[in-house]
């Protein structure tokens, strides 16, 4: 075998090897397998700068897809904090509810201690003034 047949082997396992680093793929698949639609190789770039121009939009191609995964999180997230105040709403609406039953409930009681207050200065009233009149003798059977 001659020099120039081993530099030329050894220069196809070179390529070989860059292009399974560039692209991270192994040797039996396509390393121009499909590109992103807003891109597309053009007439007469050479091997290498194609498969360097791949890498770098593949990798920006991940990064806008976590991107949009991490929107499609925010908008869960979004959905899930919606529920949760219109359950706090749902809450406060209820508290106040219970807040202003509380309030008619001890606006009640108030009233009857009071008519009770009334009514047992009232017994005591009339029970004095039997008192006095029954010492006073002014009793009239």
């Amino acid at each position: 075998m001659g020099e120039i047949e081993k530099l030329r082997r050894t220069t196809d396992i070179n390529l070989a090897r860059l292009e399974e680093d560039i692209v991270g793929v192994r040797p039996e698949h396509s390393a121009l397998g499909s590109l992103p639609d807003y891109v597309e190789h053009r007439d007469g770039i050479s091997r290498a700068g194609a498969l360097s121009a791949e890498a770098v939009v593949r990798d920006y191609e991940a990064a806008a897809k976590e991107m949009e995964a991490m929107g499609a999180e925010l908008i869960d997230a979004a959905k899930k904090c919606e529920a949760m105040t219109a359950e706090v709403h749902n809450a406060i609406a209820y508290m106040r509810e219970t807040a202003a039953a509380y309030r008619q409930e001890a606006k009640k009681i108030f009233k009857r201690i009071e008519d009770c207050a009334l009514f047992t200065q009232d017994v005591r009233k009339t029970c004095e003034d039997v008192k006095r009149r029954m010492m006073d003798g002014s009793v009239t059977e």
